[in-house]
């Protein structure tokens, strides 16, 4: 009688180990792509750095009576394509993150 209750209590603790496992096992998750941009910074970095070298540059070439309105010019110019070509360069920090 007494081997009948320890093989039954066995038997027991074997099922409850079988029916929680798998509740504890982690749940499934899919890898998910993450790309975070830092164009937004580098734009504005490009910009105000071409805008100070197109003022110099265009208030350098500017005719004698026209340097300020060359400098301007030039920073206008400068500030654009400063932007474009660092936004064109910037790099996307992309990485899977499990979800």
């Amino acid at each position: 009688m007494r081997d009948k209750r320890i093989l039954a209590a066995m038997f027991g603790a074997c099922i409850a180990v079988i029916a929680v496992a798998p509740a504890l096992a982690e749940p499934k998750t899919d890898p998910v792509l993450v790309c975070e941009s830092k164009a937004k910074k580098k734009g504005r970095t490009g910009a105000v750095i071409g805008a100070v070298a197109g003022g110099v540059l265009g208030g350098a070439v500017a005719g004698n009576g026209a340097k300020t309105e060359g400098a301007v010019v030039g920073a206008g110019v400068g500030a654009l394509a400063g932007h474009h070509i660092a936004k064109k360069k910037a790099r996307k920090d992309c990485r899977y993150v499990y979800r």
